[in-house]
């Protein structure tokens, strides 16, 4: 059975003005939109033709199929034109404790102060639709962090001191508590007036990105927090993972988002809302270590699968399907598809069942299926279970 999905853009205030419009080939609206949610998470469910969200269809319609009564997932394109906030995401365990804890404490679900909306974790994967797509994501090897801000001179002297701990991760978490403790907002200043004047060698995109973060968010310690974290820029068609406890911000770009349902986050800076300091470095992995790229698996036929490390949650394929070249894709679970170029027939292959598919047109196929028969041209996503 395939049920076609559609979503409004949500208006998150760093979302593009134009990258969705321009992917679903429409006039903009002269608002920022943000994300285009394709799954039954009740912040924002898909809908289904006759109008009911996709949760409700998958408790009826498409309870004979094998289909979950809960997607594992949840499947976006994301359009950042400034920062989000810099931010971490629980573990299974912690996102279970903090949601009872939130609600035996009577806090609304959407109060501005509560952390966790759900009790899910939120392992998260992004793939590059733009041609390039901008990230910070993981705190930076810490002798490279030392070089640069040692080059800052006096001003960097404090924050020096603060990660010069022999055990690189609790050096690394000291020191994000100190710039979020509220106490430090001189070194801060300090640190950021320095960046805006310096000129340091291997690292003049960073010292460009605190000159635009602080542009963006005057005064916000997360400028200086997003000094400590790598810098990446992925090229179309690439992917960062991002596993629970991992800082990380995207910059900008147009992507393909893949995660757990799930909408918890805990902030680290570059944000007007609620940061809770004590529960995000009670989550925090403060190891330092290179970008989490994520390489694909070549599947063969064209189709590569993008799937984080011992995450059961989903995994995300990904090909190009070219007029007069069609092509079976074997599913295994529930799935989502959706297009970011062209147009596509998408066909059940145990149903028969069809849908067509365009930029910001979606279709789930439900586990009976099989397997999808595709043609057309056009490129091509697909979120499944992980293994």
């Amino acid at each position: 059975m395939l049920a076609p999905l559609v979503n409004e853009p949500r208006d998150y205030a760093w979302g593009s003005t134009t990258l969705i419009a321009e992917l679903e080939g429409r006039a903009p609206t002269g608002r920022p939109e943000a994300e285009v949610w394709y799954g039954d998470h009740p912040g924002d469910p898909a809908v289904v033709p006759d109008g009911r969200a996709l949760g409700e269809w998958l408790a009826s319609d498409a309870a004979s199929t094998g289909a979950p009564q809960r997607l594992p997932y949840l499947l976006k394109v994301l359009a950042a034109a400034s920062p989000l906030s810099i931010q971490a995401h629980p573990s299974k365990r912690q996102a279970e404790e903090g949601f009872a804890r939130e609600e035996d404490a009577g806090i609304p679900r959407d109060a501005g102060v509560r952390t966790y909306r759900d009790d899910n974790h939120k392992p998260e994967l992004i793939v590059a639709v733009s041609d390039t797509f901008t990230a910070l994501a993981g705190l930076r090897d810490l002798d490279a962090t030392k070089r640069l801000v040692s080059a800052l001179g006096a001003a960097g002297e404090p924050l020096l001191e603060h990660l010069a701990g022999a055990d690189e991760a609790t050096a690394m978490r000291d020191t994000i508590a100190w710039l979020l403790s509220g106490t430090a907002q001189a070194e801060v200043d300090a640190i950021v007036a320095a960046a805006a004047d310096a000129d340091v060698p291997g690292f003049r995109a960073e010292l460009d990105l605190v000159r635009h973060l602080n542009a963006a968010y005057p005064g916000d310690p997360g400028v200086v927090v997003a000094l400590l974290l790598n810098l990446v820029t992925l090229n179309r068609g690439e992917a960062v993972f991002v596993p629970a406890g991992v800082l990380h911000a995207y910059v900008a770009g147009l992507g393909v988002e893949l995660m757990a349902a799930s909408d918890n986050v805990l902030r680290g800076g570059l944000t007007p809302k609620h940061i809770d300091v004590a529960e995000l470095l009670d989550v925090l992995d403060p190891t330092p270590g290179p970008p989490p790229v994520l390489r694909p698996v070549d599947l063969g036929g064209g189709v590569e699968r993008f799937e984080g490390p011992g995450i059961s949650d989903f995994a995300l394929l990904h090909t190009h399907v070219s007029e007069g070249t069609p092509a079976q894709i074997a599913l295994d679970g529930v799935a989502i598809a959706i297009v970011t170029a062209g147009e596509l027939d998408v066909e059940g292959a145990a149903s028969g069942d069809h849908a067509t598919l365009i930029p910001g047109v979606g279709v789930l196929v439900t586990p009976d299926e099989g397997a999808l028969q595709v043609s057309g041209e056009g490129d091509l996503f697909i979120a499944v279970p992980g293994r």
